[in-house]
């Protein structure tokens, strides 16, 4: 683990982050031996209306002038006592939604982040969370809609650095199929993986993704990063997606070993939204 960067994390400025604060996940990032860490609250500038009914919550924005003078100063005092190079970056995970595309450009154009992190939480005016979206879907067309419509936002957007968990959709899913695999959806994840490797763009691993949930067991597939790389993609970053301070950097030593033994050499970071790789 030492040396990683944790590149999804939470904190008090997420709507869901109040078990958390910058100084509290960045302190246990650092006590783990982690290389630094990245708070990407979530901005999502479109919340699905059955979301909103239950938790009244739209737009789920942050305060990004307040999250970054948070950021700077907990940077301060931990290089004041110390910190031996351990950096806090300044991130956001926007959500992407079709019917708001100008609100997520105008809201990107005005701000300045080391990394954007462009994820997809609600799909077809549903919150799956709340399990609506698996309703009349078998799980090939849940799943495979899912990847689909990464694919179409994240190709709109193209102002990003790091493509979250193509896997989210599998989370809270009702299906016996636990895992999003590689040769179920074998043609859409190679126009996934072709246009991040093009444009130079990172694929998540979120270890958030691979918690036992409510009895299911997800695991990761190696065969999507083992096509990722045979179409010469490299750069991969590592996400805890933790919202509370035990979680940076969860099972990162486990994953490393993973991604070595596919024969990657490289964890990826951005800083001012610029590629950094560091040797696994």
């Amino acid at each position: 683990m030492k040396g990683l960067f944790d590149n999804h994390n939470h904190s008090q400025f997420s709507f869901d982050g109040k078990k958390t604060s910058v100084e509290a996940s960045a302190l246990s990032a650092r006590s783990k031996g982690l290389g630094g860490i990245c708070f990407s609250d979530h901005c999502d500038l479109y919340v699905a209306p059955m979301k909103a009914s239950f938790e009244n919550l739209v737009p789920e924005e942050f305060d990004i002038t307040a999250q970054q003078a948070e950021i700077d100063r907990v940077q301060a005092m931990m290089d004041a006592q110390g910190a031996d190079g351990f950096r806090i970056l300044k991130g956001i995970e926007i959500g992407m939604y079709e019917d708001i595309r100008p609100q997520i450009r105008r809201h990107l154009d005005g701000h300045s982040f080391d990394q954007v992190i462009a994820s997809v939480h609600y799909i077809e005016e549903t919150d799956p969370y709340y399990g609506g979206y698996y309703d009349d879907k078998d799980w090939k067309q849940a799943y495979g809609r899912y990847l689909e419509t990464i694919y179409r936002e994240m190709t709109w957007l193209k102002d990003f650095d790091i493509m979250a968990h193509y896997d989210y959709i599998a989370r809270y899913a009702p299906y016996p199929q636990e895992s999003v695999l590689y040769k179920d959806f074998s043609d859409i994840f190679d126009e996934i993986f072709r246009y991040l490797i093009s444009e130079g763009k990172a694929l998540e691993i979120n270890t958030k993704s691979y918690q036992d949930y409510k009895g299911r067991h997800p695991q990761p597939d190696p065969e999507v990063y083992m096509r990722y790389r045979e179409l010469g993609g490299e750069i991969i970053s590592l996400g805890s997606d933790s919202h509370d301070p035990q979680r940076p950097g969860d099972r990162f030593d486990c994953f490393a070993e993973f991604l070595r033994h596919l024969g990657f050499r490289w964890t990826a970071h951005y800083e001012k939204r610029r590629l950094i790789q560091l040797p696994l």
